[in-house]
């Protein structure tokens, strides 16, 4: 632990269920801490801040990190948190009735309906009649494709099938967990194409990369069915809006469902656009903060990594009192240079364990006796080793 309280600095309203995990006797936690040693935040865009030395993490109570400058944290030494599924309930029933929205015409039946006049004679007919222009069809017997088998993607299909539809999945990349996660039911598509020239409703459950920036785009766009329905839950980007209008105009779109208003979209009446709704529940926010601040507890009192998007999974059960955490460029001996240096200083290593990921590696060392400063300067000094810290449980 350390010898005073860690600070941490909150960018956002973050749920209390969550701060409460982070004990007052060994922590500060406010808007307006000097010199933190982490940083919450939601939603608040972080590329234009100047971040303080101090800082040994960034945690954001949600999944995405488009908000966070990860690459240049990264080059610090900073492991940036996340909560993967913290909040993917709350994503899965939204894409649920965004669904059933678009199928039974819901938005414009409300509209004509907030519309009527209250005062007029004939308003029972009035609705009867006007009910016509917004028979919709049913789920159940339709085809769900879902891009992207994480969390919320495999929720998704699950709860299609619960509703009698089928599903089809694609994803290049998908994880064990989800693998293991996925009811047996879905069926395997080959591409995005694949799933686009076979569904009638096409959900996107995939982060915003490079790699898939407009993944549904103009020229998939007119492999759907005719009056399609095309659900974005996951970021905006993922899906080309401009190409979206085109579909709509050429009615080979029905629908398109997003959680992502602009002024592009806002004006076409076959556009749903919701504003940023996916993780508001206060069961999301309040998941997702608590998974927030234990990862955040588990690494500055023990470097423990979890849910780390830029660093390997590293949780190592302590074994001494001393132990060292140290972060550094994945390059050859780096690890023969830590053992080294440890030995020079008198230390016998305990424990030991070293992970990496992609560019990133992390180790932590568990030592039979006190570490010195000068040990510690020595780490530093190595070419490559991009944070070093030192932390006695007492």
């Amino acid at each position: 632990m350390a010898s005073r309280p860690f600070g941490i600095l909150v960018l956002n309203q973050i749920s209390r269920s969550g701060l409460d995990r982070l004990p007052a006797g060994s922590y500060v936690v406010g808007k307006d801490v000097a010199a933190p040693d982490a940083i919450l935040v939601r939603s608040a865009d972080m590329h234009g801040l100047t971040l303080a030395p101090s800082v040994l993490a960034v945690a954001r109570a949600g999944a995405g990190t488009n908000n966070i400058p990860v690459k240049a944290l990264s080059a610090r030494g900073v492991p940036v948190f996340n909560a993967p599924g913290g909040n993917a309930n709350a994503v899965k029933e939204l894409v649920l009735a965004g669904m059933l929205m678009a199928a039974r015409n819901l938005a414009p039946a409300q509209r004509f309906v907030a519309g009527l006049d209250i005062k007029q004679a004939n308003l029972d007919q009035a609705v009867e009649e006007g009910k016509k222009a917004f028979a919709g069809f049913e789920l159940a017997g339709q085809t769900l494709g879902v891009i992207g088998l994480g969390k919320v993607g495999c929720l998704v299909a699950d709860a299609a099938i619960k509703l009698g539809m089928q599903v089809m999945g694609y994803d290049p990349d998908i994880t064990v967990d989800a693998a293991w996660s996925l009811p047996a039911q879905v069926k395997k598509a080959a591409s995005v194409n694949d799933v686009l020239k076979n569904s009638q409703f096409v959900s996107v459950h995939v982060p915003l990369l490079d790699a898939t920036r407009h993944l549904v785009n103009a020229v998939n766009l007119k492999l759907l069915r005719p009056e399609a329905i095309l659900l974005n839950f996951s970021r905006e980007g993922v899906v080309d809006d401009a190409a979206v209008v085109q579909a709509l105009a050429a009615r080979q779109l029905g629908w398109y469902v997003c959680d992502f208003p602009h002024a592009g979209i806002l004006a076409n009446p076959h556009v749903i656009a919701l504003p940023h709704l996916g993780a508001s529940t206060r069961e999301a926010e309040d998941n997702c903060a608590a998974m927030v601040a234990d990862q955040l507890r588990e690494f500055l009192e023990q470097g423990n990594i979890r849910n780390a998007v830029n660093f390997p999974q590293v949780d190592m059960a302590r074994e001494s009192p001393w132990r060292v955490a140290i972060a550094n460029a994945n390059v050859p001996n780096m690890l023969g240079q830590i053992s080294t240096a440890m030995a020079n200083a008198g230390l016998n290593i305990h424990n030991m364990v070293n992970k990496s990921r992609g560019d990133m590696a992390y180790t932590l060392v568990d030592v039979d006796s006190a570490v010195k400063d000068d040990l510690l300067d020595a780490l530093r000094a190595i070419a490559g080793v991009l944070s070093v810290r030192y932390l006695p449980s007492a």
